[in-house]
């Protein structure tokens, strides 16, 4: 379903800005004239950003794997005021995937002030991913939820928001196997194909872009894993992230 557009120029909140695909679509943003909201994990890490923030970026502070530091992080965003776009890029590969991978971007999408346009970071391999809900809670490192597990379970996140949220355009994108910190030297998918997407979805009054609850690659809508669409499933995936959390999503 079409919905309503955003501004020309629009404020735009990117996790996970350090580096990679954050870091490449807040600078491609803020040269196209958008205000650029970045987010580092510590103020240790601020000298990553220098240069965005020498092109007018605003930066922010929190580590995805603390539920107190994610509040925080929730409470300066909406400080800076409404958010047009988010992008929730932040993600890591082992360690706390469970944590910052899907329990920090449900918080934070509870606390935003709501933006019009969502958009959240799956991958290819979420397509490997197993359909569970046992240890989805925070600091669980060593829990049986995988980096394919967690990509499945933000999908079907996103997914579900796109029912719950009518008046929010909700879109998950695979960013393909890229050459980053997380994708190595040896991925074969182009750079810049890989935060294209998001750039487009956050941005673009093209009609393709103003649609909401899909599964986008290079710019293509794409089949995601049959359970993402389960109806049953994102009701118990809510259910359990507002358990783990303490948070409600609203309506």
């Amino acid at each position: 379903m079409t919905k309503s557009k955003v501004n020309a120029k629009s404020r735009i909140f990117i996790t996970g800005s350090a580096d990679g695909l954050g870091h490449a679509a807040a600078k491609t943003l803020l040269a196209e004239g958008h205000e650029v909201v970045v987010h580092v994990r510590s103020k240790e890490r601020l000298g990553a950003v220098d240069d965005l923030l020498a092109g007018g970026a605003i930066a922010t502070i929190g580590d995805l794997t603390s539920f107190d530091e994610t509040q925080q992080l929730a409470l300066q965003v909406n400080k800076l005021g409404q958010m047009d776009a988010v992008i929730h890029n932040a993600g890591v590969y082992k360690g706390d995937v469970a944590g910052v991978n899907v329990l920090a971007p449900y918080l934070l999408t509870a606390l935003i002030a709501r933006p019009q346009r969502l958009i959240y970071l799956s991958s290819g391999m979420h397509l490997g991913g197993r359909a569970s809900l046992d240890d989805l809670d925070w600091n669980t490192k060593a829990a049986s939820i995988n980096y394919s597990d967690s990509k499945l379970l933000i999908t079907t996140f996103c997914a579900a928001l796109a029912n719950r949220w009518q008046n929010v355009i909700c879109n998950a994108v695979d960013p393909g196997w890229v050459p980053t910190k997380m994708g190595g030297p040896n991925a074969s998918d182009d750079l810049r194909q890989g935060h294209l997407t998001q750039e487009w979805l956050a941005t673009s009054e093209e009609p393709e872009a103003l649609t909401s609850g899909g599964y986008w690659y290079h710019k293509q809508l794409t089949k995601a894993h049959a359970a993402v669409l389960d109806i049953d499933f994102q009701n118990r995936l809510l259910e359990k992230l507002a358990s783990s959390t303490g948070v409600e999503l609203g309506v």
